[in-house]
Parts: C-alpha cells; structure tokens; sequence
C-alpha cells in the first residue's frame, strides 16, 4: 500500500459567493500547495522564451506557464455562475485573485456593516434561553474576525452580560466584584447555571403563591361556616 501523499489530500471548497470569500481564498490557496501547482502564485513571470534563451530559462518558462494555467482552470471551476462573468477574462493566476479581491473588498464592508447592526441589536429579553443568546453573539464576533473587525474577549464578555435582562443583576454585580476573569465557554456555563437558579426561583414563587391563595380561599369557607343568617322580625 502506497503512502498517502500532499498531491493525493483534498480540501472541501465550496464555490466563491458573496459572503464566503475570506475562508474561499484560504482553502483555494490550500489546495493549490498541496497539489504542488502553486509555483505561478509564488513567482513571478519569467521572461518569454526566444530563440536564444537558454534551456534553463525554458524550462524556468515552462514550469511558470503550467503552474500558472492549471491555478487559473482550477479557480474558475471554483466560482458560482452568477459571478464568473466578472473574473474570468483574466489568464494570469495573480491578476485573477487581485480582481476578486478588489471585487470582495467593498462587500466586505458592507457585510461587516450589516453584522455589527445585528450584533449591538441582540438583547434577551426573558430568562430563558441564555445559551443560545450567548453562542449567537459569539458567532457574529468570529465571523466579524474574518473581516478584520476583531473584539477583545474582555469587551465582548462585558458587553454579553449589558444585554441580559433585569432579572441577571445580582449575577453581573457578583461578575464585576470578583476579581477572576472569565473565558466566554466559562461564562456560558456560569450563565446557564444562574437561568437554573432563576427558573426554580420563579417556580417557587408561584408556586408559594398558589398554595397561600389556596389557603385563604379554605380558610374564608371555614370561617363562614355554622354562622346563622339574621332572621326578619316576627309580628306578634
């Protein structure tokens, strides 16, 4: 059985649209090293053989112009449809990728635009549901990294714990008293504990009110009974 080698592994590549360009060129990039055909994206053109180039600068040429060919066949079987009109006139690899990321860059900031929106918009409005709230804010904040808008994780914890509601007070006053810093894996599980707390907390009242109610309907009717209604005068 043969080894495996870096030519024979394969990197899932979805096709490039609008919002996937960053992870796109990363895993095109990839793929092209481990199919060792990468040489015109690392190098640039030699010279164009003539009749007195030497053999050495021929093969230079023709190791450039093979490496160059199949980087620009393989990325254009890698674009959707819709865009492949835009990008494709290009026949050098290098021009190829400067095109798209010219192309990308305005889109890029729009997109992060429209995340930051989303993000300082999230609020929980109830107990309930303090896991998912936490993991959303955190997926927007990693694909925010992509496009090069990065947050700390002090602020971005910091900021989770403005948007819970009223009813997390005392558990953010016990955050910013103690003096431990907490990772967000951390503070998702600190949080999912305190919606616990919270959730039995609130079945307890209700459930205590319930049972008073109960009781002082049971003790008005125990009150009233054997209590004679007045009666009307009688005329003699």
């Amino acid at each position: 059985m043969q080894p495996a080698t870096f030519s024979d592994m394969k990197c899932d590549i979805l096709d490039l649209k609008g919002d996937n360009y960053k992870i796109w060129k990363e895993r095109i990039l990839l793929q092209l090293g481990w199919m060792d055909i990468d040489y015109a994206i690392r190098k640039d053109e030699p010279s164009a053989i003539t009749e007195s180039s030497i053999p050495d600068d021929v093969d230079l040429y023709e190791k450039w112009e093979r490496s160059n060919r199949l980087c620009v066949m393989f990325i254009k079987t890698k674009i959707s449809a819709g865009m492949r009109g835009s990008v494709d006139q290009h026949n050098n690899v290098k021009e190829l990728l400067k095109a798209i990321d010219e192309q990308f860059q305005s889109s890029d900031k729009t997109l992060a635009s429209t995340l930051i929106m989303e993000f300082s918009s999230l609020r929980l409005t109830s107990v309930r549901g303090v896991r998912e709230h936490i993991k959303k804010m955190r997926d927007i904040a990693a694909r925010l990294k992509t496009l090069e808008v990065e947050m700390f994780e002090t602020f971005l914890i910091h900021y989770i714990l403005c948007t819970l509601p009223q009813q997390y007070g005392p558990f953010k006053f016990s955050y910013n008293t103690n003096r431990d810093k907490w990772s967000i894996n951390e503070l998702m599980t600190m949080c999912v504990q305190e919606e616990g707390r919270l959730l039995m907390e609130t079945s307890d009242n209700v459930l205590m009110t319930t049972q008073g109610k109960y009781k002082k309907q049971a003790k008005v009717k125990r009150k009233g009974k054997g209590i004679i209604p007045p009666q009307p005068d009688i005329k003699k």
